[in-house]
């Protein structure tokens, strides 16, 4: 088939990667002028199985209180009088009882075990090929820190629901926390308690994708960057194209089947079509530090729960990404926040000795209520969804490519995972 993916970021590339491999002949639209540029430009660096807990769990409602008004709180609501922020939050609070965060902490698990391992296969064929993907990656696990005894009690009821559904999330002491990552040393007195999973891995999303897509493209994929879609056509039941705007005319470009990978972005193109799908902007902030010869920096990465950040190391570079903040879709950096990023990195190493200033980012992740993403098939059967996966977007990206390019091909998925959940109102 000739199939149109719109979004050429980490996850709508990876989709068409499986699908060329299928056989499929595939083109990528995207309106930014090249691939990686949005949302996975800057973002945590981790694919981290171990991440798994959504942010709709029993601890929610009193948290968001906790931190209701302060500019650097991890989580910050803006956009109040916003209907479609209402709608989301009341579908989030449906996902907070103890019974619905089981079922999607299972989900999530399930997906992103099995998107770790096409990432490894992936890594391996490509070393065989003679081609090796070079994206500053790292196999050294991830260690969750907590400064916090409640957190940290709390935490210990998650990771022992994920070691049952095949995440080893192991707890363990401060003493071996700080053999595992040294750079700790000087943060001994703010830490409580620790859990690693050795299996997890970091790496750069941004170069990753970039590689990946010049891969796809020797494969035959083509990707038509500075694109923007007006609008997808539907006629007799099927969508029939895709409008683009093209100076002059405007094109319709034709496909036998559509899949929407565009992020945030992914409710406007489908409300038009009556398709409701519960993704709501999360703006991610990230800033990128520069380091020194004598940067006392970690090379594990790491998990802050309480203050919902992730520190990787991406080369000579520390990469300290998170928190979330819903004020529709702008992209404006909050200077306090920023701020707030960098004083929680220098509590945790006060050597850090950065070479330059820090590069701060935003990016707008595409959220759903339970955290799990939306994967299959919409009302058109030839219309297709690989969209939601908010902060974990690089952890299951290939995995998501790969259960979609089996679902198009009318093969059985591996995961067991809850493809196209009932979230969706068509």
């Amino acid at each position: 088939m000739h199939i149109l993916i719109l979004g050429a970021g980490v996850v709508g590339v990876t989709s068409a990667w499986y699908l060329a491999r299928a056989g499929h002949r595939v083109t990528v639209l995207e309106r930014q002028p090249g691939a990686a540029l949005e949302t996975s430009f800057a973002n945590g660096g981790q694919i981290s199985v171990s991440h798994a807990e959504p942010w709709a769990n029993p601890r929610a409602l009193s948290r968001a209180l906790h931190w209701l008004g302060r500019e650097d709180a991890p989580l910050l609501i803006r956009a109040y009088g916003d209907p479609k922020l209402l709608s989301w939050l009341l579908r989030f609070l449906r996902e907070c009882p103890s019974p619905r965060v089981r079922a999607n902490i299972r989900a999530i698990v399930s997906l992103a075990l099995y998107s770790r391992r096409c990432l490894q296969t992936l890594r391996e064929e490509m070393r065989r090929e003679g081609g090796a993907i070079d994206y500053d990656h790292l196999e050294r696990g991830i260690l969750h820190l907590y400064t916090d005894d409640e957190e940290f009690a709390a935490a210990l009821g998650a990771a022992a629901l994920m070691r049952e559904f095949g995440c080893e999330r192991r707890v363990i002491g401060l003493d071996e926390c700080l053999k595992l990552e040294p750079a700790l040393e000087g943060a001994r007195r703010l830490l409580v308690g620790a859990d690693y999973t050795a299996d997890d891995e970091s790496g750069d999303a941004h170069r990753f994708t970039r590689e990946l897509a010049q891969r796809c493209a020797a494969l035959g994929v083509e990707f038509c960057y500075g694109v923007a879609v007006r609008r997808l056509r539907i006629l007799g039941g099927l969508v029939e194209g895709v409008e683009i705007d093209a100076s002059p005319p405007d094109e319709t470009i034709h496909a036998d089947a559509y899949i929407i990978a565009a992020g945030s972005e992914t409710p406007r193109l489908l409300s038009p079509l009556g398709i409701r799908v519960p993704i709501y902007p999360a703006k991610g902030y990230s800033a990128t530090i520069p380091l020194s010869g004598t940067s006392v920096a970690p090379s594990v990465s790491l998990t802050d729960d309480g203050h919902k950040l992730v520190f990787s190391r991406l080369g000579q570079r520390l990469r300290v990404a998170g928190t979330a903040e819903f004020n529709r879709y702008d992209k404006s950096l909050n200077p306090e926040r920023c701020a707030a990023l960098m004083r929680r990195t220098l509590e945790f190493f006060p050597a850090l000795a950065p070479a330059e200033e820090p590069a701060f980012w935003c990016g707008l992740r595409p959220a759903t209520p339970s955290n799990v993403p939306l994967i299959g098939n919409l009302r058109a059967p030839n219309l297709w969804i690989n969209s939601g996966h908010g902060t974990l977007g690089w952890t299951l990206s290939c995995g998501s490519g790969a259960a979609l390019a089996d679902l198009i091909g009318g093969r059985r998925p591996e995961p067991e995972f809850p493809f196209l959940s009932a979230g969706i109102r068509q």
